[in-house]
């Protein structure tokens, strides 16, 4: 009876043994041998919780080596781990957990009283159990049957034989909703494994790379773009809790790391920190960037010694396009990887010629290697997948040699007198300034009723700066239609638990009294 998942530890614990597989920062760590043991005494404990095949397992947790040894319990077993953003709380937190069907949840004892809060919502869920970093935390007296995790460690290590197969679905993982209820993505084992291999072929991987993340592991970066490619190499993953700028090259050189990935501001972040010693003789050889702004690219390459590579993907497709390592066109996300067919479609999914703007759909030419759909939204997963093809959601166009070019949220796009505007272009330019920390452009009704450009900007910590100044800066940097009228200064945007920015809150605030208008304040745009 095959077991995908299974053979894939036991081939490691074979072929690697005393080899280390994962590490924790400098704190703990454990080899591949390790690995598979370990994870069949955590699946022997969560059997006998009820975790069986199809059952969801959710896991409350911070990064850490716990979380990922939870994650592959699980899927041993055929098992979905469903991974919590840890900002969530209150009704966020409740309807995951019921949503999800989960019966059996592991949680940090430092988030175990967001849990009491929500208690009597959760109706299906049965036992807890509660992880500590410290040791044996104690139990409080809940409606659940409470477990403390290390004694999850003392099982034997034989286990039930399972079928798990590459439809079998192994994460579900929850997308934020900026206008609705988040969206639970089924993904099965072949999407994930996809992922992992792709991304090995694409970064030039071997077996003595350092995967580095301090990405969380509730969303799929860090998972099958980190600590799956390093485990299906045979490699070692070094996980940190969270990003840090000020600490990341120390970080870099304590783990030896050879390749990291970078999502959204992450890489400006890094470089807009003072130079520091451990930059300097860094070990890593390749970054993965999801994206990386063209205006610092080459800089980021050369300042860190480094190779830079930028792709693109969802939660829903892995990554579906790579730029290629010898032929990469900076500002581009690259072109489709050897699974998925990439397209631009029009409003009535009709494929546009090149260097024109749509939406950006795919479809893959694997079985199993896209998402299963969104758990119990069937309307939705008819949505998206119309016509054969998944539906982005992201404006984008593609060029006569088939590098994609990401523009948009296809919502977010702004029309301004017969203009279409890049919320995510501005967005780009506002973000070079040295005093802006976070900003998000969106449309506001004018007096006329027509659309004109507004950011909200939030400025660096300690520092101050006006709308004048961000007029000036913008001015010479983008087409005189995309300037925005309205500027709001504000000490933080509205966000989803995943760090979204509600941008229909925004829109529906509009012009507040305290937003700056340019032509009520006479300032001059000229062609």
């Amino acid at each position: 009876m095959p077991n995908i998942i299974r053979s894939i530890f036991e081939e490691g614990a074979k072929n690697y043994g005393d080899k280390p597989a994962l590490s924790f920062e400098n704190k703990k760590s454990v080899t591949y041998r390790e690995l598979d043991d370990i994870t069949n005494r955590l699946a022997h404990s969560l059997y006998e919780l009820g975790i069986k095949k199809g059952e969801k397992l959710a896991m409350f947790m911070p990064n850490s080596l716990e979380i990922v040894l939870s994650w592959f319990a699980a899927n041993k077993l055929g098992a979905i781990e469903v991974p919590i953003n840890l900002a969530n709380r209150g009704d966020f937190l409740s309807y995951i957990i019921n949503n999800s069907d989960s019966t059996v949840l592991i949680v940090d004892e430092k988030l175990l009283d967001r849990v009491q809060f929500v208690e009597k919502d959760l109706g299906q869920l049965k036992h807890v159990v509660v992880w500590s970093e410290t040791g044996r935390p104690s139990l409080p007296s809940m409606k659940f049957e409470m477990h403390n995790f290390d004694d999850l460690y003392k099982s034997p290590p034989d286990l039930p034989e399972v079928e798990v197969k590459k439809g079998d679905p192994a994460a579900m993982i929850y997308t934020s909703g900026t206008t609705g209820p988040s969206k639970g993505v089924l993904a099965p084992w072949g999407e994930a494994m996809m992922a992992a291999r792709e991304y090995l072929e694409v970064m030039r991987c071997t077996p003595d790379d350092v995967f580095f993340t301090c990405l969380p592991l509730f969303h799929g970066n860090a998972q099958l773009l980190c600590v799956m490619p390093a485990i299906m190499m045979g490699s070692k993953a070094v996980i940190y809790e969270r990003f840090s700028a000020g600490q990341f090259w120390k970080q870099i050189k304590d783990s030896q790391a050879t390749i990291f990935n970078s999502l959204g501001a992450m890489a400006p972040f890094l470089y807009n920190q003072p130079e520091c010693p451990e930059e300097k003789d860094n070990t890593v050889r390749a970054c993965m960037a999801a994206p990386m702004p063209a205006n610092i690219f080459k800089q980021f390459e050369e300042r860190y010694q480094l190779k830079v590579i930028e792709g693109y993907g969802l939660t829903e497709t892995g990554m579906i396009t790579y730029n290629p390592w010898d032929a990469p066109v900076i500002g581009s996300c690259g072109k489709a990887t050897p699974n998925y067919e990439v397209k631009i479609f029009d409003e009535e999914d009709n494929e546009l010629p090149p260097n024109t703007l749509g939406e950006i759909v795919v479809r893959s030419k694997e079985p199993y290697t896209m998402c299963l759909g969104y758990y119990k939204m069937p309307e939705k997963t008819v949505e998206v997948f119309r016509n054969f093809y998944f539906h982005t959601g992201d404006a984008g166009v593609m060029d006569e040699n088939g590098y994609l070019y990401f523009r948009d949220r296809v919502k977010d796009y702004i029309r301004r007198r017969g203009e279409n505007i890049s919320s995510f272009e501005v967005e780009r330019v506002f973000l070079g300034h040295p005093a802006v920390a976070e900003c998000a452009a969106v449309a506001a009704r004018s007096e006329f009723s027509e659309d004109e450009v507004m950011v909200v900007v939030v400025p660096k910590a300690g520092q101050t700066v006006t709308p004048k100044e961000l007029m000036d800066w913008c001015v010479p940097r983008m087409p005189y239609f995309a300037v925005p009228r309205y500027v709001r200064i504000q000490p933080e945007l509205p966000k989803t638990p995943n760090e979204k920015v509600q941008k229909n809150i925004l829109r529906e605030q509009g012009v507040t009294p305290e937003t700056w208008d340019r032509e009520k304040a006479g300032y001059k745009v000229t062609r």
